[in-house]
C-alpha cells in the first residue's frame, strides 16, 4: 500500500487549474514538502472557453482557495450572475414579442418559511405574476439591471444570492497565477508523448517530448475532449446522450459593448430559436454569445446568420440611414467559432489511480451552466475523501463513479426538461424534442408524478442532487406544467401567511432600486477600490 503524495494534473484551463489549487489547497506542498503537485500543460493547447457561466458555489469555491473576491473580479473580466432568463422557451411569439420566465439564484427558502408553489397556484389570479416574480424580488433586480449586492458587503456575502459571468481564458490564467505563486503547484509546459503503465494497470508516469518522464501516484485528467488518460490509455466507454439531447453544434460570438456604460445584464439570456437557443452573458467589457443548434435541424451558415443577426439587434444601437455601415463594421466584421459538440459522459470518471475531470469526463451541453460546477463538485469530493494510500483506492474509484453517474443522469433529466415541456412549433427541432423516445425514464415518471403532485422533498431524496427541488419549481412552474393541480383553501393550512409573504416581497420588489446599485455601477467601484 503506496502513500499517496505526488499529484500530477495533465491539462489547464478551467478544470486543470480548478483541480490543482483545491488539492495544492488542501495538502499545502509548501509547508508539507512530501506532498507534490504538478500540473503538465500543452503549450499549444487552446482552452475551449465557452462555459462562461458559474453557480453559487463558486463563491465558497474561491474562497477556500484564498482568493480576493475583487481581485478576481478585476482580473477576470467578471460580473455578478443572479440567474437565468429563460425567453420563448415556452412558446415562440409570431408577433415578434417575448415570452419569459427565471431561474433564479434566490431559491424560496430564503424568504419563505413554506413552500409557496401550492399558495402561487392557487391566488395566481390575485397575483398576476408569473411564479419567480411572485416569491422573490430577484427577477425585480435583474429586470433593472441591479447588483446582488453593495460595496459595503463584506466579500462573498450576498443580499441577493449570485454566481459570476467570467472570461473563462482570463480565469485559467488567474487560477494559474494563484496556484503556482501561492499554493505550490509546480507548472510544466510540455506535450505528453506516451504513458507508462505497471503491470496492474496503474500509472506509474507520463512521458513528454520537452523533458523527462514525470512520476506521480495520482493523476487527474484534465486533457478536454482529447481525454488523454481516460480515453487514450484506458478507453473508457464513452456513453452517448445524444438520442436525449440533441443538439450537436455551437458557435462562439464575443461582441463589444455599443456603449461603455451600457447597462450588464445579471441573469443569463438563453433565448431559444427554431434549431436550438442562443446564450448572452454580460460580462464587463463585452458581451459573450453563441449559439448551441443540432446539425440535424439547420446548417452552419444558417445558424451564423441566426447568431448575427441576433448580436445585431440585442446592441442596443438604434435604426439610422447608417445602420447597414454599423452593422457591417460592428457585428459581421466579429470573428466566429464553430464547435463540435459531443454530448454524453464517460461510465468510469475514476480508474485504478486516474481521476477524470471537466471535459475528459463528460459534457452536457451548456444550459444551466453546469460544467464549471461539475468540475468544483469533483474537487470537493476528491478533496474531502483523499486517499492516504493506494490501498484506498479502489473504495473510492467504486464511491466516485457511483455519485458521478447519478450526477450526469440527473442533469440530464433536468436540461432535458426545459425542451420537452416547450409548446413552441416552429420547426422539426423542437417537434423531435417532444418525442417520447427521447425522454429518460426517470424524467418520465417524473412528470407524470408532478401531473398529480407538486414538487417536495420526496422527489430529490440525494443530498448530491445537482439540481434542487426549487429548482425543477422554476422550470415546472415557468414552462406552466401545473394545469392539474386543483387547490382549495382546506389544503393550504398557511395561506394567511402566504398573503402576508406575496404582500412583504411586493413592497421589496418597490424598493429595490433604492436598496441596491446597478451591475455596472458596483463593477466599476470595485475595479476603482484597489
Amino acid at each position: 500500500m503506496q502513500s499517496i503524495r505526488n499529484i500530477v494534473v495533465i491539462g489547464g484551463g478551467t478544470a486543470g487549474w480548478l483541480a490543482a489549487a483545491s488539492l495544492a489547497r488542501h495538502l499545502c506542498p509548501l509547508e508539507n514538502q512530501e506532498y507534490s503537485v504538478t500540473l503538465v500543460e500543452s503549450p499549444d493547447a487552446p482552452t475551449i472557453g465557452v462555459g462562461e457561466g458559474t453557480w453559487p458555489t463558486m463563491r465558497n469555491t474561491l474562497r477556500k482557495l484564498g482568493i480576493d473576491e475583487f481581485e478576481f473580479i478585476r482580473e477576470c473580466d467578471a460580473s455578478f450572475k443572479q440567474g437565468t432568463r429563460f425567453v420563448n422557451w415556452h412558446t415562440a411569439d409570431a408577433r415578434g414579442g417575448e415570452t419569459s420566465y427565471y431561474h433564479s439564484f434566490e431559491l424560496p427558502q430564503g424568504l419563505w418559511p413554506i413552500a409557496p408553489g401550492p399558495y402561487w397556484h392557487y391566488l395566481q389570479q390575485d397575483l398576476k405574476l408569473p411564479y419567480a416574480e411572485a416569491i422573490s424580488p430577484q427577477p425585480e433586480a435583474c429586470k433593472q439591471f441591479l447588483a446582488p449586492k453593495s460595496l459595503n458587503t463584506p466579500q462573498y456575502e450576498a443580499v441577493l444570492n449570485y454566481a459570476y459571468h467570467l472570461d473563462a481564458g482570463k480565469f485559467a490564467d488567474f487560477l494559474r497565477r494563484h496556484a503556482t505563486e501561492k499554493l505550490g503547484v509546480t507548472h510544466l509546459q510540455a506535450h505528453v508523448e506516451s504513458v507508462v503503465l505497471s503491470d496492474s494497470g496503474f500509472i506509474e508516469s507520463i512521458a513528454t517530448r520537452e523533458s523527462d518522464s514525470i512520476s506521480g501516484d495520482l493523476f487527474i485528467d484534465c486533457s478536454g475532449f482529447s481525454s488523454l488518460l481516460l480515453d487514450k490509455t484506458y478507453q473508457i466507454p464513452f456513453r452517448s446522450v445524444g438520442n436525449t439531447l440533441l443538439v450537436d453544434k455551437a458557435i462562439a460570438l464575443q461582441v463589444p459593448y455599443a456603449d461603455a456604460e451600457a447597462p450588464i445584464n445579471s441573469p443569463t439570456l438563453s433565448t431559444a430559436q427554431s434549431a436550438g437557443w442562443i446564450w448572452e452573458i454580460g460580462l464587463q467589457s463585452r458581451r459573450g454569445t453563441g449559439y448551441v443548434y443540432s446539425g440535424n435541424h439547420a446548417t452552419s451558415d444558417d445558424a451564423e446568420k441566426v447568431l448575427r443577426e441576433y448580436a445585431w439587434k440585442t446592441t442596443g444601437l438604434t435604426s439610422s440611414t447608417a445602420q447597414a455601415k454599423e452593422k457591417s463594421r460592428f457585428i459581421d466584421s466579429l470573428e466566429t467559432r464553430h464547435l463540435n459538440l459531443r454530448l454524453g459522459y464517460r461510465e468510469k470518471v475514476f480508474y485504478k489511480n486516474c481521476v477524470g475531470m471537466g471535459l475528459s469526463a463528460a459534457f452536457l451541453e451548456p444550459l444551466e451552466a453546469s460544467a464549471i460546477f461539475l468540475i468544483e463538485a469533483s474537487c470537493n469530493m476528491l478533496t474531502e475523501l483523499f486517499p492516504r494510500h493506494t490501498g484506498q483506492l479502489p473504495l473510492l474509484e467504486k464511491k466516485f463513479n457511483d455519485v458521478f453517474s447519478q450526477r450526469w443522469q440527473r442533469v440530464v433529466d433536468f436540461i432535458k426538461l426545459h425542451y420537452y415541456l416547450s409548446r413552441r412549433t416552429d420547426g422539426d427541432f423542437w417537434h423531435d424534442n417532444r418525442d417520447p423516445s427521447t425522454l429518460p425514464e426517470t424524467l418520465k415518471e417524473q412528470l407524470e408524478f408532478w401531473r398529480h403532485y407538486p414538487p417536495s422533498r420526496f422527489d430529490m431524496p440525494s443530498a448530491l442532487e445537482p439540481f434542487v427541488r426549487e429548482s425543477y419549481e422554476f422550470i415546472l412552474y415557468g414552462m406552466e406544467y401545473h394545469a392539474d393541480y386543483q387547490w382549495h383553501a382546506g389544503q393550504l393550512p398557511h395561506l394567511s401567511k402566504a398573503r402576508e409573504n406575496f404582500e412583504r416581497i411586493a413592497k421589496l420588489r418597490e424598493e429595490i432600486q433604492d436598496l441596491l446599485p446597478s451591475n455596472r455601477a458596483l463593477l466599476q467601484q470595485i475595479r476603482g477600490n484597489h
